[in-house]
């Protein structure tokens, strides 16, 4: 009882949280239970062709004759997977560039700058679109690999001047002092200072590389075979859906994406409002004045039957 009202207490403290949180998971478990929810295969035709929006079809069908709403929750599945493998990727390269360079120093501090730098001028999106020429096209998997391989490096200098500040800090100092092991160090004393960062820095690769995918095979260059989220809204636009008034085969993957993106942009605000420590006093502040209220309101509920007592 006392966990849930600590959580009960968090999302009312952080409304943007509680939203992204909803929001996120209300898609994620769609498309994890996709064949509960649909009894249709995604590349299967199991209609006419730009079949409205029914009972027996949601979202309707496509020009090939698929349904839309099977293509939402197993595409989502691909789109999903790419954002989280490439945050999974670039959290862990930036986290051990950025930790080992701004603490160790001296020659380990330049070689991982340099290589940090090295890797910082390649751009990611013109790297994509020559791979996806050469390959005929990319799969979501090597898409997820070249944006968590390019986009690393801006964490990483993040993390880095965050563990240089941390570094020279009193409690550090102190456990130096006192013989701490560096690996204690940095596990127990850098690390867990620095949680908002990597959180936010996984959340904001992870919307990156959802869009980006999502970019790169609206233009064409995603692999036909996969059904994904940017492979429906290529796909609408070479049948010409909109101008046929086959608007669902539009708006169903906009919708999924912009839920997606807008449910963990929620979640990075809100992360930075929890870290911030003038946004914690404001909310602070907001939580008092909601108790302060509440007590004035029960006071007033009590006068009435105090003066019938008396």
């Amino acid at each position: 009882m006392n966990s849930l009202k600590l959580l009960k207490q968090f999302f009312l403290d952080n409304p943007k949280a509680f939203f992204g949180i909803a929001i996120v998971m209300t898609v994620c478990l769609l498309c994890l239970f996709a064949p509960l929810l649909t009894e249709y295969a995604a590349a299967a035709r199991v209609g006419r062709p730009h079949q409205a929006p029914s009972a027996d079809h949601l979202l309707g069908t496509t020009r090939m004759g698929r349904d839309v709403w099977a293509q939402v929750l197993y595409g989502g599945r691909i789109s999903l997977m790419v954002g989280f493998v490439a945050g999974t990727f670039v959290i862990l390269m930036a986290m051990i560039v950025g930790v080992a360079s701004g603490y160790f120093g001296g020659i380990i501090d330049n070689t991982l700058s340099l290589l940090t730098n090295l890797v910082m001028v390649i751009p990611s999106l013109p790297l994509m679109l020559v791979l996806a020429a050469f390959l005929d096209q990319v799969s979501p998997l090597v898409i997820a690999i070249i944006i968590g391989a390019t986009s690393w490096p801006w964490g990483a200098r993040v993390i880095r001047s965050q563990t240089l500040a941390i570094r020279n800090r009193d409690f550090v100092h102190a456990a130096e002092v006192m013989g701490e092991t560096k690996k204690r160090m940095l596990f127990a004393e850098i690390m867990p200072n620095m949680m908002s960062i990597l959180a936010s820095s996984f959340i904001g690769t992870v919307i990156y590389a959802i869009m980006t995918q999502a970019t790169l095979e609206f233009i064409g260059l995603g692999d036909p075979l996969s059904v994904t989220w940017g492979g429906m809204l290529y796909n609408a636009d070479q049948t010409s859906a909109i101008r046929i008034g086959a608007w669902w085969e539009i708006v169903a993957p906009s919708v999924a994406l912009a839920s997606v993106a807008i449910g963990l942009a929620l979640i990075n605000f809100s992360i930075d409002e929890i870290s911030n420590p003038k946004l914690k006093a404001q909310r602070i502040m907001k939580r008092f004045r909601r108790e302060e209220k509440k007590a004035a309101k029960q006071a007033a509920a009590e006068q009435p039957k105090t003066a019938e007592q008396a």
